[in-house]
């Protein structure tokens, strides 16, 4: 009997159990880079959520709250908003209050439905070969193909979290297949996987959806009928205490300087209108206290917010003057 092992389909697993796609392999290391649990190998989830630094005031409290009512009414939740302003993280606390198994899903260009619900990879091969009578030799052949699930039906079937993180980055045909999944809660599969066509998805499956702006580079616009089953929170940037206290929490900086990067940041983005996020406050606050002050302030501000700063790789004086007259004030 000759066995050939299926190949991993994207974003899923083998039937084996080993998590040998790149797109598994990447989440696996992103969880370790980010101090969250990996799961054991042959398990497509992420285990328990617990970051230890992440920051609940009442502003963060009230977006948890109103989705976690919405999740209990049985509608999935879908966070929208800018890159930066922290969707992904709100999604994996509000996974960890609903207390069910995760698993993650990145959108991909790439993504067609077999990716989502799982397809045909590799097969088995029997040959049997009977010459009990020498003058006579019996010869059997079977191949079985193997259907390997990908992570929407895995999910489907174990009632577990699914975050899809970006969706929009997939294209809308691919996630077509959510449509009935998310009302009829009935995920069709095709005949080789499930002889009635169907499967009945669990009643503690739970969907989390994540999203850029439609204007965002290499996102498609989603189709009605989807985002329509689903209850959309707009995610803008935190209030002024929130990121002060995500700063602190997340480079180790004094309370004071935490509030004075985020005063930059914060000035900047309402005097330029322009995006910089609390990721950039993080990203200065980390320098600033890696370095020990070999480097000055005003210069790693203006390097982090190079993007927005000089837009299209052109120099800006008039934000230049913004941003150098915010970090005197902040002196």
């Amino acid at each position: 009997m000759t066995t050939i092992r299926p190949q991993s389909p994207r974003g899923g697993h083998a039937s084996e159990g080993a998590i040998s796609d790149l797109k598994a392999q990447r989440m696996r290391q992103e969880a370790r880079t980010a101090g969250l649990p990996t799961p054991e190998t042959g398990a497509p989830g992420l285990g328990a959520f617990d970051h230890a630094d992440f920051v609940e005031t009442p502003f963060v409290r009230s977006i948890l709250d109103r989705a976690m009512a919405y999740v209990e009414s049985g509608f999935p939740i879908h966070f929208r908003g800018p890159t930066g302003c922290g969707k992904t993280t709100l999604a994996l606390q509000l996974a960890q209050r609903i207390g069910r198994p995760m698993m993650l899903l990145v959108g991909d260009d790439e993504f067609a439905t077999s990716d989502l619900i799982g397809g045909e990879h590799g097969y088995s091969r029997k040959r049997v070969i009977d010459n009990f009578i020498h003058s006579v030799m019996k010869t059997e052949d079977r191949v079985d193909y193997r259907w390997v699930d990908a992570r929407l039906t895995m999910a489907c079937q174990q009632g577990s979290t699914l975050i899809y993180d970006e969706f929009s980055r997939s294209r809308p045909e691919a996630n077509n297949v959510f449509l009935p999944v998310l009302e009829e809660r009935i995920l069709i599969l095709p005949t080789i996987k499930s002889k009635k066509g169907y499967l009945r998805v669990h009643p503690d499956f739970r969907a989390i959806f994540t999203s850029n702006p439609t204007e965002y580079a290499g996102v498609h616009p989603s189709q009605e009928a989807l985002v329509d089953r689903m209850i959309t929170i707009d995610i803008s940037h935190f209030d002024r205490e929130t990121e002060a206290l995500i700063t602190t929490a997340r480079t180790g900086v004094d309370e004071t300087t935490a509030e004075r990067i985020v005063d930059v940041v914060r000035g900047f983005r309402e005097a330029t209108e322009t995006n910089p996020t609390v990721r950039n406050c993080i990203m200065i606050g980390k320098i600033m206290a890696a370095n020990g002050g070999d480097l000055s302030f005003g210069q790693v501000c203006m390097d982090v917010l190079s993007r927005e700063l000089n837009p299209h790789g052109k120099p800006n004086r008039e934000r230049r003057d913004v941003l150098l007259d915010l970090i005197g004030k902040t002196q």
